[in-house]
């Protein structure tokens, strides 16, 4: 049976990659689909990010990315040279192309680490946006999944999880609370979005 085909975008460390590809890629997992869903290939515009060793660790080829060529066509015959059907943003940090979004419509997928519209847009990421949060005196916080437009942060809210902003809390703390939520969360909602096609 011909699998379902994921790429991550990811230019970090590559945590919820990692999460992503045990989910998917390891012998015995979940999954409701008909069709196995499978990690096919790590997409990255940074050579030393560490996703980029978790990639070799689970054999998985990686493509490494230039800007003026993503933003020129989006890489399309690379991704179709390993037949990808989904692409999902891992911590990705440059706008995805319109071209690339048009190619694969409701198929491209982002996780933020805040409730969106809340604390998007350009330049909010990591720990910008757990700075705003505590800023704003906020009393939650959390993750949302969202499918990818010609916007930051902007497109259709997939799903969203939220945890308590304590009194105390540090920017630290809250990303640890975000990241929890991430990897919890990620994989089965990118599994229950294969599953319903």
């Amino acid at each position: 049976m011909i699998p379902i085909n994921i790429a991550i975008f990811a230019s970090g460390a590559g945590s919820n990659a990692k999460k992503i590809i045990e989910y998917f890629n390891r012998p015995g997992t979940p999954g409701k689909n008909t069709r196995p869903i499978h990690v096919a290939l790590i997409v990255s515009n940074n050579p030393a990010a560490g996703v980029l060793k978790i990639a070799g660790q689970e054999k998985i080829p990686v493509l490494l990315i230039q800007k003026e060529k993503f933003n020129t066509d989006g890489y399309l015959d690379q991704l179709n040279q390993f037949n990808i059907d989904f692409i999902v943003l891992a911590g990705f940090m440059w706008k995805v192309p319109s071209l690339l979004i048009k190619v694969f419509p409701h198929k491209i997928i982002n996780i933020h680490p805040a409730l969106l519209p809340k604390y998007g847009g350009k330049k909010m990421y990591g720990n910008f946006v757990h700075e705003a949060v505590l800023n704003a005196g906020d009393k939650e916080s959390g993750i949302t999944i969202h499918y990818v437009d010609d916007l930051y942060d902007h497109g259709e809210i997939i799903f969203q999880a939220k945890c308590a902003v304590d009194d105390d809390e540090t920017v630290t703390s809250l990303s640890e609370k975000i990241h929890a939520l991430e990897h919890e969360h990620y994989p089965k909602v990118i599994d229950r979005l294969l599953s319903a096609d």
